[in-house]
């Protein structure tokens, strides 16, 4: 079994991207005021463990990144066509069997509203789209 080829760039680029994104999503024009209601979180209380819930997302980030740049590719090298519509096509793949899916089936037990749920794995699909485009021009060296 070999590791598939991966660009280490644009998966670290990815990562960065997922930050740029959630900074975006989650400020308070845009859904940030909604989802801390939804959530129950407070924006105007700063929390002391934000450091690493940014250090979290950070790792989490790069797994996810690096781990769609692999995927990516082991369907590309399956399917043949192009690099950035294997990408766009996994990482959607991969966000409805995991990511969505999942989070659909803690939050049902968990009680929360179907709103956040929408909302959270709405952001999660826009995230891994801009990863996948980030990753899909520019493949790795040699195979396209």
């Amino acid at each position: 079994m070999t590791v598939p080829e991966i660009n280490y760039w644009a998966v670290l680029l990815a990562t960065a991207s997922s930050m740029v994104v959630g900074s975006i999503w989650y400020a308070r024009g845009v859904f940030g005021t909604r989802w801390s209601t939804l959530a129950n979180v407070d924006l105007d209380r700063p929390s002391a463990s934000a450091l690493w819930a940014i250090i979290t997302t950070v790792i989490v980030s790069f797994i996810t990144a690096w781990v769609l740049a692999g995927a990516a590719t082991i369907v590309w090298h399956f399917s043949g066509g192009g690099y950035l519509w294997a990408t766009l096509v996994t990482s959607v793949i991969l966000w409805a069997g995991f990511t969505a899916a999942r989070f659909i089936t803690h939050d049902a037990f968990e009680g929360r509203p179907t709103s956040l749920t929408v909302l959270n794995i709405a952001h999660e699909l826009v995230t891994v789209v801009v990863m996948a485009i980030i990753i899909g021009v520019w493949p790795p060296a040699g195979t396209v």
